[in-house]
This record gives C-alpha cells, structure tokens and sequence, in this order.
C-alpha cells in the first residue's frame, strides 16, 4: 500500500469489458486469479488450462467481470451483480 494513501482505504474497482483487454494480459489476469483463488480447493482434475477456460467462460457469458482498481493498479475478476 502506498505510503500517501490513507489506512481506512477501500478498493472501489471500474469495471472494463473483458473484450477490451489485450488478451495477453487477460490471460495473465486469469492465471493469477485461478492460481490464487482456487490454490486451496485440491482441484487435481483441472489444469490450468481448464480453470482459465472455465473462468473465460463466465466472462463471456456475464456471470463474471474483470474489475480495475486505478488507486492500487490492480486487477481481479469477481462474480457479476
């Protein structure tokens, strides 16, 4: 967290249309989510690969939005409202 910003700081993400993202850089927003996000779940019957699919899947069919915080500069995918 950057020293200058405040301690009672919440992340208030923009959404970006998954389509707009170079898709090198969604695949490696995807990666990181599926590897953080699913590490805990023992999910030895899905590659890698797999989980990216699925999560592709969810974007494209609005379940799932890829949201940017421009405070910190980061990116996560969370389930669409």
């Amino acid at each position: 967290m950057p020293k200058d910003q405040p301690t009672n700081y919440r992340e208030e993400g923009v959404e970006v249309p998954y389509e707009r993202i170079p898709p090198a850089t969604l695949r490696t927003i995807i990666e990181e989510f599926v590897t953080r996000e699913w590490s805990d779940l023992g999910d030895g019957d899905y590659t890698l690969e797999k989980k990216v699919e699925q999560v592709m899947q969810q974007l494209r069919e609005r379940k799932a939005k890829v949201v940017v915080d421009l405070v910190s500069e980061t990116a996560n995918i969370v389930i669409s409202r």
